[in-house]
Protein backbone atom coordinates (compact mmCIF):
# COMPACT_ATOMS: atom_id res chain seq x y z
CA UNK A 1 0.00 0.00 0.00
CA UNK A 2 1.70 3.21 -0.84
CA UNK A 3 0.86 6.23 1.22
CA UNK A 4 1.62 10.22 1.03
CA UNK A 5 4.08 11.43 3.39
CA UNK A 6 4.98 14.87 4.69
CA UNK A 7 7.44 16.69 6.86
CA UNK A 8 6.24 18.69 9.27
CA UNK A 9 8.57 21.82 10.75
CA UNK A 10 8.50 22.24 14.52
CA UNK A 11 10.14 25.45 16.39
CA UNK A 12 13.15 23.79 18.80
CA UNK A 13 11.72 25.82 21.38
CA UNK A 14 8.46 23.88 21.11
CA UNK A 15 7.70 20.70 23.08
CA UNK A 16 9.02 17.95 19.55
CA UNK A 17 11.70 20.38 19.66
CA UNK A 18 12.57 20.31 23.54
CA UNK A 19 11.92 16.52 23.74
CA UNK A 20 9.09 16.66 26.10
CA UNK A 21 6.16 14.51 25.58
CA UNK A 22 2.48 14.56 27.03
CA UNK A 23 1.24 11.58 27.49
CA UNK A 24 -2.11 10.42 29.32
CA UNK A 25 -3.21 6.98 31.15
CA UNK A 26 -5.62 4.91 28.98
CA UNK A 27 -8.12 2.59 30.69
CA UNK A 28 -5.27 -0.35 29.80
CA UNK A 29 -3.09 1.43 31.97
CA UNK A 30 -0.64 1.90 29.43
CA UNK A 31 0.37 5.85 28.49
CA UNK A 32 -0.43 7.07 24.84
CA UNK A 33 1.37 10.68 23.73
CA UNK A 34 -1.53 13.05 22.60
CA UNK A 35 -1.27 14.51 19.39
CA UNK A 36 1.61 16.84 18.68
CA UNK A 37 -0.60 20.12 18.20
CA UNK A 38 -1.59 19.04 21.70
CA UNK A 39 1.33 18.24 23.45
CA UNK A 40 2.72 21.70 22.12
CA UNK A 41 -0.61 23.35 23.67
CA UNK A 42 -0.09 21.39 27.03
CA UNK A 43 3.78 22.48 27.19
CA UNK A 44 3.07 26.18 26.31
CA UNK A 45 0.81 26.53 29.46
CA UNK A 46 3.32 24.76 31.19
CA UNK A 47 6.14 26.81 31.11
CA UNK A 48 3.99 29.90 31.45
CA UNK A 49 3.45 28.00 34.88
CA UNK A 50 -0.59 28.41 34.46
CA UNK A 51 -2.02 25.97 37.20
CA UNK A 52 -4.42 24.50 34.59
CA UNK A 53 -5.10 24.75 30.75
CA UNK A 54 -8.55 24.26 28.94
CA UNK A 55 -7.84 22.28 25.82
CA UNK A 56 -11.68 23.23 24.14
CA UNK A 57 -9.69 25.92 22.32
CA UNK A 58 -8.43 23.67 20.26
CA UNK A 59 -11.47 21.59 19.86
CA UNK A 60 -11.72 18.88 22.55
CA UNK A 61 -13.73 18.95 25.93
CA UNK A 62 -10.90 18.16 28.36
CA UNK A 63 -8.90 20.30 31.37
CA UNK A 64 -5.16 19.97 32.01
CA UNK A 65 -4.66 20.24 35.79
CA UNK A 66 -0.67 20.60 36.29
CA UNK A 67 -1.14 20.48 40.20
CA UNK A 68 -3.12 17.11 40.04
CA UNK A 69 -1.31 15.91 36.95
CA UNK A 70 -4.57 14.58 35.62
CA UNK A 71 -7.18 15.13 32.57
CA UNK A 72 -11.15 16.43 33.64
CA UNK A 73 -13.53 15.29 30.78
CA UNK A 74 -15.27 19.10 31.26
CA UNK A 75 -18.87 17.11 30.51
CA UNK A 76 -18.60 14.29 32.34
CA UNK A 77 -16.38 15.14 35.00
CA UNK A 78 -14.01 11.93 34.75
CA UNK A 79 -10.33 11.99 35.75
CA UNK A 80 -7.19 10.55 33.74
CA UNK A 81 -3.62 11.11 35.12
CA UNK A 82 -1.18 12.51 32.80
CA UNK A 83 2.31 12.86 32.45
CA UNK A 84 5.62 14.76 30.76
CA UNK A 85 7.81 12.59 29.95
CA UNK A 86 11.35 13.94 28.50
CA UNK A 87 12.50 12.07 25.33
CA UNK A 88 15.11 12.65 22.68
CA UNK A 89 14.71 15.77 20.24
CA UNK A 90 12.37 15.35 17.54
CA UNK A 91 11.96 13.60 15.41
CA UNK A 92 12.38 10.27 17.84
CA UNK A 93 15.21 7.81 17.29
CA UNK A 94 14.96 4.43 19.10
CA UNK A 95 17.72 1.39 19.29
CA UNK A 96 21.37 1.52 19.01
CA UNK A 97 23.40 1.34 15.76
CA UNK A 98 25.96 -1.34 15.36
CA UNK A 99 29.76 0.40 16.23
CA UNK A 100 30.83 -1.68 12.56
CA UNK A 101 27.68 0.12 10.70
CA UNK A 102 27.48 3.70 12.62
CA UNK A 103 26.12 6.43 10.60
CA UNK A 104 27.06 8.90 9.80
CA UNK A 105 31.25 8.26 10.15
CA UNK A 106 32.91 10.47 12.33
CA UNK A 107 36.06 12.08 10.52
CA UNK A 108 38.70 9.49 12.37
CA UNK A 109 36.94 6.25 10.81
CA UNK A 110 38.85 6.03 8.23
CA UNK A 111 42.00 5.52 10.74
CA UNK A 112 40.14 2.98 12.56
CA UNK A 113 41.09 -1.09 12.15
CA UNK A 114 39.56 -2.99 9.92
CA UNK A 115 36.52 -4.94 11.07
CA UNK A 116 35.60 -8.53 9.56
CA UNK A 117 32.04 -8.12 7.16
CA UNK A 118 29.24 -9.55 9.00
CA UNK A 119 28.14 -12.50 7.93
CA UNK A 120 23.89 -12.03 8.67
CA UNK A 121 21.57 -12.77 5.91
CA UNK A 122 20.54 -9.55 5.91
CA UNK A 123 24.20 -7.87 5.67
CA UNK A 124 24.91 -10.37 3.22
CA UNK A 125 22.40 -8.87 1.05
CA UNK A 126 23.33 -5.65 1.88
CA UNK A 127 26.82 -6.04 0.10
CA UNK A 128 25.65 -8.33 -2.63
CA UNK A 129 23.35 -4.90 -3.82
CA UNK A 130 26.29 -2.42 -3.12
CA UNK A 131 28.50 -4.84 -4.89
CA UNK A 132 25.96 -5.22 -7.84
CA UNK A 133 25.64 -0.94 -7.86
CA UNK A 134 29.62 -0.97 -7.89
CA UNK A 135 30.09 -3.07 -10.78
CA UNK A 136 28.03 -1.70 -13.03
CA UNK A 137 25.20 -3.10 -15.36
CA UNK A 138 27.87 -5.67 -17.45
CA UNK A 139 28.29 -7.71 -14.28
CA UNK A 140 26.65 -9.25 -11.53
CA UNK A 141 26.89 -10.35 -7.98
CA UNK A 142 24.09 -12.40 -7.35
CA UNK A 143 24.67 -15.87 -8.76
CA UNK A 144 22.07 -18.31 -9.07
CA UNK A 145 22.84 -21.92 -9.17
CA UNK A 146 22.37 -24.10 -12.34
CA UNK A 147 18.87 -26.12 -13.02
CA UNK A 148 21.04 -29.46 -13.32
CA UNK A 149 20.48 -31.51 -9.86
CA UNK A 150 24.12 -32.04 -9.02
CA UNK A 151 24.56 -30.43 -5.59
CA UNK A 152 28.06 -27.75 -5.75
CA UNK A 153 31.20 -28.86 -3.48
CA UNK A 154 30.36 -27.83 0.25
CA UNK A 155 31.83 -25.36 1.10
CA UNK A 156 33.57 -24.41 4.82
CA UNK A 157 31.61 -22.94 6.75
CA UNK A 158 31.79 -19.61 7.88
CA UNK A 159 32.96 -18.69 11.51
CA UNK A 160 30.29 -18.40 14.34
CA UNK A 161 30.35 -14.92 15.92
CA UNK A 162 31.35 -15.51 20.10
CA UNK A 163 29.23 -12.65 20.79
CA UNK A 164 25.40 -12.58 19.91
CA UNK A 165 21.66 -14.62 20.48
CA UNK A 166 21.88 -18.29 18.21
CA UNK A 167 19.83 -17.72 14.87
CA UNK A 168 16.74 -19.27 15.15
CA UNK A 169 16.44 -23.32 13.46
CA UNK A 170 14.06 -21.40 10.81
CA UNK A 171 16.61 -19.53 9.17
CA UNK A 172 19.26 -21.44 6.80
CA UNK A 173 23.04 -21.01 7.85
CA UNK A 174 24.92 -18.57 5.91
CA UNK A 175 27.38 -20.69 4.10
CA UNK A 176 30.18 -19.71 0.73
CA UNK A 177 27.47 -21.42 -1.64
CA UNK A 178 24.22 -21.74 -1.24
CA UNK A 179 20.90 -23.29 -2.61
CA UNK A 180 18.78 -20.75 -4.53
CA UNK A 181 15.65 -19.17 -3.12
CA UNK A 182 13.51 -21.41 -6.02
CA UNK A 183 15.20 -24.71 -4.78
CA UNK A 184 13.81 -24.08 -1.59
CA UNK A 185 9.79 -23.42 -2.30
CA UNK A 186 8.91 -26.57 -0.67
CA UNK A 187 10.10 -25.61 2.98
CA UNK A 188 8.07 -23.34 5.45
CA UNK A 189 10.62 -22.05 7.50
CA UNK A 190 13.75 -21.81 5.32
CA UNK A 191 15.45 -18.75 3.51
CA UNK A 192 18.38 -17.98 2.02
CA UNK A 193 20.40 -15.28 0.82
CA UNK A 194 22.33 -14.79 -2.11
CA UNK A 195 25.73 -15.41 -1.92
CA UNK A 196 28.36 -12.07 -2.49
CA UNK A 197 30.94 -13.01 -4.96
CA UNK A 198 33.58 -11.57 -5.97
CA UNK A 199 36.58 -12.26 -8.24
CA UNK A 200 38.54 -14.16 -5.57
CA UNK A 201 35.96 -15.74 -4.12
CA UNK A 202 36.80 -18.87 -4.88
CA UNK A 203 33.33 -20.62 -2.82
CA UNK A 204 30.75 -19.28 -5.03
CA UNK A 205 29.28 -21.06 -7.36
CA UNK A 206 29.96 -21.00 -11.59
CA UNK A 207 27.82 -19.18 -13.69
CA UNK A 208 25.75 -20.84 -16.26
CA UNK A 209 27.71 -21.69 -19.64
CA UNK A 210 25.46 -20.21 -22.06
CA UNK A 211 26.68 -18.03 -24.30
CA UNK A 212 24.35 -15.05 -22.85
CA UNK A 213 25.03 -15.99 -19.43
CA UNK A 214 22.29 -15.83 -17.07
CA UNK A 215 22.45 -12.61 -15.47
CA UNK A 216 20.71 -12.89 -11.54
CA UNK A 217 19.24 -9.59 -10.12
CA UNK A 218 16.57 -8.62 -7.75
CA UNK A 219 14.15 -8.98 -10.59
CA UNK A 220 14.52 -12.96 -10.17
CA UNK A 221 13.35 -12.34 -6.23
CA UNK A 222 9.74 -12.88 -6.77
CA UNK A 223 7.20 -12.31 -4.45
CA UNK A 224 7.60 -15.65 -2.11
CA UNK A 225 10.87 -15.25 -2.60
CA UNK A 226 10.97 -11.46 -0.77
CA UNK A 227 8.72 -12.79 1.42
CA UNK A 228 10.78 -15.31 2.93
CA UNK A 229 13.62 -13.41 2.81
CA UNK A 230 11.90 -10.79 4.82
CA UNK A 231 10.60 -13.51 7.37
CA UNK A 232 14.36 -14.98 7.36
CA UNK A 233 15.85 -11.00 8.66
CA UNK A 234 12.50 -10.49 10.75
CA UNK A 235 13.88 -13.94 13.13
CA UNK A 236 17.65 -13.08 12.77
CA UNK A 237 17.33 -9.17 14.03
CA UNK A 238 14.56 -10.19 16.24
CA UNK A 239 16.93 -12.57 18.03
CA UNK A 240 19.73 -9.80 18.51
CA UNK A 241 17.63 -7.23 19.93
CA UNK A 242 16.80 -4.78 16.92
CA UNK A 243 13.40 -2.99 17.82
CA UNK A 244 10.52 -3.74 15.09
CA UNK A 245 9.11 -1.64 12.72
CA UNK A 246 5.66 -3.36 11.55
CA UNK A 247 4.83 -3.43 8.15
CA UNK A 248 1.60 -3.82 6.27
CA UNK A 249 0.40 -5.59 3.53
CA UNK A 250 3.58 -8.17 4.03
CA UNK A 251 1.12 -10.81 2.63
CA UNK A 252 -1.12 -8.78 0.39
CA UNK A 253 -2.21 -10.19 -2.96
CA UNK A 254 0.07 -7.75 -5.21
CA UNK A 255 3.40 -8.58 -5.51
CA UNK A 256 4.26 -5.20 -5.47
CA UNK A 257 3.56 -4.92 -1.65
CA UNK A 258 6.04 -7.45 -0.14
CA UNK A 259 8.51 -6.32 -2.88
CA UNK A 260 8.50 -2.42 -1.51
CA UNK A 261 8.64 -3.67 2.06
CA UNK A 262 12.00 -5.60 0.94
CA UNK A 263 13.87 -2.68 -0.93
CA UNK A 264 12.69 -0.12 2.01
CA UNK A 265 14.50 -3.10 4.31
CA UNK A 266 17.57 -2.57 1.57
CA UNK A 267 17.89 1.18 1.73
CA UNK A 268 17.39 1.71 5.17
CA UNK A 269 20.02 -1.47 6.05
CA UNK A 270 22.41 0.46 3.16
CA UNK A 271 21.93 3.95 5.29
CA UNK A 272 23.49 1.67 8.70
CA UNK A 273 20.13 1.84 10.12
CA UNK A 274 18.51 -1.26 11.62
CA UNK A 275 15.24 -2.60 10.35
CA UNK A 276 13.07 -5.69 11.07
CA UNK A 277 9.98 -6.49 8.98
CA UNK A 278 6.93 -8.25 10.99
CA UNK A 279 3.71 -8.48 10.36
CA UNK A 280 0.96 -5.86 12.54
CA UNK A 281 -1.06 -7.38 15.15
CA UNK A 282 -4.63 -8.19 13.06
CA UNK A 283 -8.13 -5.94 13.93
CA UNK A 284 -10.64 -8.48 14.90
CA UNK A 285 -13.62 -6.77 14.97
CA UNK A 286 -16.20 -8.96 14.75
CA UNK A 287 -17.01 -12.57 16.33
CA UNK A 288 -16.98 -15.77 13.70
CA UNK A 289 -19.87 -16.20 12.23
CA UNK A 290 -22.87 -17.38 14.34
CA UNK A 291 -25.97 -19.12 13.43
CA UNK A 292 -29.23 -18.18 14.45
CA UNK A 293 -29.59 -21.74 16.68
CA UNK A 294 -26.23 -20.56 18.23
CA UNK A 295 -28.01 -16.82 19.72
CA UNK A 296 -29.59 -17.04 23.30
CA UNK A 297 -32.05 -14.46 24.90
CA UNK A 298 -30.18 -13.07 27.86
CA UNK A 299 -31.77 -14.52 31.30
CA UNK A 300 -33.55 -11.91 33.52
CA UNK A 301 -34.31 -9.71 30.65
CA UNK A 302 -37.98 -9.71 28.82
CA UNK A 303 -37.72 -9.00 24.13
CA UNK A 304 -34.56 -8.82 22.37
CA UNK A 305 -34.93 -5.68 21.10
CA UNK A 306 -35.50 -1.64 22.19
CA UNK A 307 -36.96 0.66 19.54
CA UNK A 308 -37.52 4.43 20.02
CA UNK A 309 -39.70 6.86 18.67
CA UNK A 310 -39.66 11.04 18.39
CA UNK A 311 -39.59 12.65 21.82
CA UNK A 312 -42.79 12.88 23.08
CA UNK A 313 -43.37 16.78 24.36
CA UNK A 314 -44.26 17.05 28.09
CA UNK A 315 -46.87 19.50 28.41
CA UNK A 316 -48.65 21.30 31.67
CA UNK A 317 -45.74 22.64 33.48
CA UNK A 318 -43.60 25.56 32.85
CA UNK A 319 -40.10 26.00 33.68
CA UNK A 320 -40.82 27.85 36.39
CA UNK A 321 -42.78 25.36 38.01
CA UNK A 322 -40.26 22.41 37.24
CA UNK A 323 -37.46 24.45 38.70
CA UNK A 324 -39.76 25.04 42.02
CA UNK A 325 -39.36 21.34 42.98
CA UNK A 326 -35.43 21.50 43.23
CA UNK A 327 -35.35 25.03 45.00
CA UNK A 328 -35.20 26.70 47.91
CA UNK A 329 -35.68 30.11 48.02
CA UNK A 330 -32.63 32.56 49.20
CA UNK A 331 -33.69 35.59 51.33
CA UNK A 332 -30.00 36.92 52.04
CA UNK A 333 -27.90 35.68 49.04
CA UNK A 334 -24.26 34.68 49.43
CA UNK A 335 -21.23 36.94 49.55
CA UNK A 336 -20.36 35.09 46.07
CA UNK A 337 -20.67 35.12 42.10
CA UNK A 338 -23.48 33.36 40.27
CA UNK A 339 -21.60 30.70 37.95
CA UNK A 340 -23.92 30.71 35.43
CA UNK A 341 -23.90 34.56 34.91
CA UNK A 342 -20.65 35.30 37.14
CA UNK A 343 -22.40 38.84 38.58
CA UNK A 344 -22.86 38.88 42.10
CA UNK A 345 -25.62 37.13 43.12
CA UNK A 346 -26.55 40.07 45.58
CA UNK A 347 -26.89 42.11 42.05
CA UNK A 348 -29.75 41.20 39.53
CA UNK A 349 -29.03 38.75 37.11
CA UNK A 350 -26.03 39.08 33.97
CA UNK A 351 -28.30 37.17 31.45
CA UNK A 352 -29.01 39.37 28.65
CA UNK A 353 -31.29 36.94 26.66
CA UNK A 354 -34.87 36.15 26.42
CA UNK A 355 -36.17 37.18 29.75
CA UNK A 356 -37.90 34.77 31.79
CA UNK A 357 -41.10 35.78 34.03
CA UNK A 358 -39.12 35.79 37.03
CA UNK A 359 -37.36 39.03 38.98
CA UNK A 360 -33.42 39.42 38.10
CA UNK A 361 -32.98 39.48 41.57
CA UNK A 362 -34.56 36.67 43.30
CA UNK A 363 -32.11 33.63 44.51
CA UNK A 364 -32.66 29.96 45.01
CA UNK A 365 -30.56 27.26 46.39
CA UNK A 366 -30.81 23.51 44.68
CA UNK A 367 -31.70 21.21 47.28
CA UNK A 368 -29.59 18.30 46.95
CA UNK A 369 -26.04 20.21 46.41
CA UNK A 370 -26.61 23.88 48.17
CA UNK A 371 -25.35 25.44 45.05
CA UNK A 372 -26.39 28.88 44.33
CA UNK A 373 -28.00 31.05 41.75
CA UNK A 374 -29.89 33.44 40.27
CA UNK A 375 -33.52 32.08 39.69
CA UNK A 376 -33.50 34.55 36.56
CA UNK A 377 -30.29 32.38 35.24
CA UNK A 378 -31.14 29.16 35.89
CA UNK A 379 -34.97 29.57 34.05
CA UNK A 380 -32.64 30.88 31.16
CA UNK A 381 -30.26 27.87 31.15
CA UNK A 382 -33.41 25.27 31.15
CA UNK A 383 -35.45 27.17 28.21
CA UNK A 384 -32.13 26.57 26.50
CA UNK A 385 -31.54 22.75 27.19
CA UNK A 386 -34.09 19.99 26.53
CA UNK A 387 -37.22 20.94 28.41
CA UNK A 388 -37.33 17.60 29.95
CA UNK A 389 -38.56 18.05 33.59
CA UNK A 390 -34.87 17.44 34.88
CA UNK A 391 -32.36 19.97 35.58
CA UNK A 392 -28.59 19.42 35.76
CA UNK A 393 -26.22 21.57 38.39
CA UNK A 394 -24.00 23.67 35.96
CA UNK A 395 -21.18 23.12 38.81
CA UNK A 396 -21.33 19.82 40.56
CA UNK A 397 -23.34 18.19 37.56
CA UNK A 398 -26.19 16.71 40.15
CA UNK A 399 -29.05 15.74 38.21
CA UNK A 400 -32.26 16.44 39.61
CA UNK A 401 -35.13 14.49 37.66
CA UNK A 402 -34.88 12.26 35.05
CA UNK A 403 -32.35 13.46 32.70
CA UNK A 404 -33.03 12.59 28.90
CA UNK A 405 -31.03 13.39 25.72
CA UNK A 406 -31.79 13.92 22.05
CA UNK A 407 -30.99 10.50 20.53
CA UNK A 408 -32.71 10.32 17.25
CA UNK A 409 -35.35 7.10 16.63
CA UNK A 410 -33.52 3.65 16.35
CA UNK A 411 -33.75 0.08 17.31
CA UNK A 412 -31.44 -1.53 20.12
CA UNK A 413 -31.04 -5.54 19.80
CA UNK A 414 -29.13 -7.36 22.42
CA UNK A 415 -28.42 -11.60 22.98
CA UNK A 416 -25.92 -13.84 23.84
CA UNK A 417 -23.35 -15.47 21.35
CA UNK A 418 -21.43 -18.51 22.06
CA UNK A 419 -17.84 -16.95 22.13
CA UNK A 420 -15.50 -15.84 24.91
CA UNK A 421 -13.86 -12.13 24.47
CA UNK A 422 -9.95 -12.01 25.22
CA UNK A 423 -9.74 -11.51 29.46
CA UNK A 424 -13.19 -13.02 29.81
CA UNK A 425 -12.59 -17.08 28.89
CA UNK A 426 -14.97 -18.21 31.72
CA UNK A 427 -18.05 -16.54 30.00
CA UNK A 428 -20.24 -16.23 26.65
CA UNK A 429 -20.55 -12.68 25.30
CA UNK A 430 -23.41 -10.21 25.09
CA UNK A 431 -23.57 -8.58 21.97
CA UNK A 432 -25.29 -5.78 21.30
CA UNK A 433 -26.66 -3.97 17.66
CA UNK A 434 -27.56 -0.35 17.60
CA UNK A 435 -29.09 0.64 13.92
CA UNK A 436 -29.97 3.90 13.36
CA UNK A 437 -31.37 5.53 9.68
CA UNK A 438 -30.43 8.72 8.68
CA UNK A 439 -33.49 11.36 8.82
CA UNK A 440 -34.22 14.84 9.35
CA UNK A 441 -33.55 17.12 12.96
CA UNK A 442 -36.38 18.20 15.68
CA UNK A 443 -36.55 21.14 17.18
CA UNK A 444 -34.39 19.51 20.51
CA UNK A 445 -31.60 18.89 17.95
CA UNK A 446 -28.69 21.69 16.74
CA UNK A 447 -30.26 22.50 13.16
CA UNK A 448 -34.07 21.62 13.07
CA UNK A 449 -35.50 21.18 10.10
CA UNK A 450 -32.04 20.06 8.45
CA UNK A 451 -31.29 16.39 7.65
CA UNK A 452 -28.60 14.31 9.29
CA UNK A 453 -26.31 11.71 8.32
CA UNK A 454 -25.99 8.02 10.39
CA UNK A 455 -22.47 6.56 9.76
CA UNK A 456 -21.29 3.40 10.92
CA UNK A 457 -24.40 1.62 11.23
CA UNK A 458 -25.54 -1.03 12.04
CA UNK A 459 -22.99 -0.77 15.00
CA UNK A 460 -21.84 -3.75 16.82
CA UNK A 461 -20.65 -3.57 20.67
CA UNK A 462 -19.59 -6.19 23.01
CA UNK A 463 -19.97 -7.01 27.29
CA UNK A 464 -19.14 -10.20 28.49
CA UNK A 465 -21.76 -12.27 29.94
CA UNK A 466 -20.73 -12.14 33.60
CA UNK A 467 -22.42 -10.79 36.73
CA UNK A 468 -21.42 -7.13 35.96
CA UNK A 469 -21.54 -7.06 32.10
CA UNK A 470 -25.81 -7.86 32.64
CA UNK A 471 -25.86 -5.22 35.11
CA UNK A 472 -24.06 -2.77 32.71
CA UNK A 473 -26.69 -3.88 29.64
CA UNK A 474 -29.47 -3.49 31.90
CA UNK A 475 -28.41 0.42 32.48
CA UNK A 476 -27.58 0.70 29.24
CA UNK A 477 -30.88 -0.12 28.25
CA UNK A 478 -32.21 2.79 30.43
CA UNK A 479 -29.54 4.85 29.00
CA UNK A 480 -31.53 3.90 25.50
CA UNK A 481 -35.07 4.66 26.33
CA UNK A 482 -33.75 8.18 27.66
CA UNK A 483 -32.05 8.48 24.61
CA UNK A 484 -28.78 9.27 26.07
CA UNK A 485 -26.74 6.56 24.07
CA UNK A 486 -26.39 8.96 20.56
CA UNK A 487 -26.74 12.40 19.71
CA UNK A 488 -26.47 14.48 16.91
CA UNK A 489 -23.71 16.72 16.72
CA UNK A 490 -20.00 17.29 15.15
CA UNK A 491 -17.78 14.03 14.83
CA UNK A 492 -14.38 14.13 16.50
CA UNK A 493 -13.17 11.27 13.87
CA UNK A 494 -13.78 12.50 10.49
CA UNK A 495 -15.21 16.15 11.56
CA UNK A 496 -18.53 15.75 9.87
CA UNK A 497 -21.15 17.91 11.27
CA UNK A 498 -25.10 17.19 11.73
CA UNK A 499 -24.42 13.08 11.98
CA UNK A 500 -24.60 10.71 14.49
CA UNK A 501 -22.23 10.47 17.61
CA UNK A 502 -21.88 8.52 20.49
CA UNK A 503 -22.56 10.25 23.66
CA UNK A 504 -20.23 10.42 26.72
CA UNK A 505 -20.64 6.76 27.02
CA UNK A 506 -18.37 4.65 25.54
CA UNK A 507 -18.73 1.10 24.22
CA UNK A 508 -16.38 -1.97 22.66
CA UNK A 509 -16.47 -2.17 19.13
CA UNK A 510 -13.77 -4.67 19.01
CA UNK A 511 -14.36 -8.32 19.20
CA UNK A 512 -11.18 -9.78 19.45
CA UNK A 513 -8.53 -7.43 19.64
CA UNK A 514 -7.89 -3.89 21.50
CA UNK A 515 -5.63 -2.38 18.94
CA UNK A 516 -7.84 0.96 18.97
CA UNK A 517 -8.36 1.06 22.09
CA UNK A 518 -11.93 -0.18 22.06
CA UNK A 519 -12.18 -3.77 22.22
CA UNK A 520 -10.57 -6.04 25.17
CA UNK A 521 -9.00 -6.99 27.61
CA UNK A 522 -9.95 -4.05 29.42
CA UNK A 523 -9.88 -4.90 32.99
CA UNK A 524 -11.31 -1.78 33.99
CA UNK A 525 -14.03 -0.92 31.52
CA UNK A 526 -16.75 -2.30 32.69
CA UNK A 527 -15.95 0.02 35.98
CA UNK A 528 -15.29 3.25 33.94
CA UNK A 529 -18.96 2.72 32.29
CA UNK A 530 -20.97 2.33 35.16
CA UNK A 531 -19.19 5.68 36.10
CA UNK A 532 -20.08 7.56 32.65
CA UNK A 533 -23.45 6.19 33.42
CA UNK A 534 -24.07 7.32 37.01
CA UNK A 535 -22.66 10.80 35.16
CA UNK A 536 -25.80 10.78 32.90
CA UNK A 537 -27.96 9.70 35.46
CA UNK A 538 -28.46 6.19 35.72
CA UNK A 539 -27.72 4.14 38.66
CA UNK A 540 -29.28 1.14 39.98
CA UNK A 541 -31.86 3.12 41.72
CA UNK A 542 -32.68 3.79 37.80
CA UNK A 543 -33.68 0.04 37.17
CA UNK A 544 -36.26 0.35 39.98
CA UNK A 545 -37.76 3.67 38.76
CA UNK A 546 -38.13 2.39 35.07
CA UNK A 547 -39.79 -0.93 36.78
CA UNK A 548 -42.93 1.53 38.73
Amino acid sequence: TIRPVRRSYYDPSSAPGKGVVWEWENDSGTWTPYDMDVGITIQRAYEKQHPWVDLSAIGFCYVIDFATMGQINRQTQRKRRVRRRLDMVYPLVSGTLPKSQSWPASPGAAAAPPVPACTCPQCLLVMSVKAAAAAGPGTSTLQPRKAAPAKPPAAPKPPVPAVGPKAPDGVAAVRGSLKPLAAQGGRRQAASTPALSSAGASGSPPGTGSGKGSRASLGTLNRSHLQRLAIAQSRVLIASGVPTVPVKNLTGSSPVNPALAGITGILMSAAGLPVCLTRPPKLVLHPPPVSKSEIQSIPGISHSCRKTTKKQAKKGKTPEEVLKKYLQKVRHPPDEDCTICMERLSAPSGYKGPQPAVKPDLVGKLVKCSHVFHLHCLVAMYNNGNKDGSLQCPTCKTIYGVKTGTQPPGKMEYHIIPHALPGHADCKTIRIIYNIPPGVQGPEHPNPGKSFTARGFPRHCYLPDSEKGRKVLKLLLVAWDRRLIFAIGTSSTTGESDTVIWNEIHHKTEFGSNLTGHGYPDINYLDNVLAELAAQGITEESLAQEKD
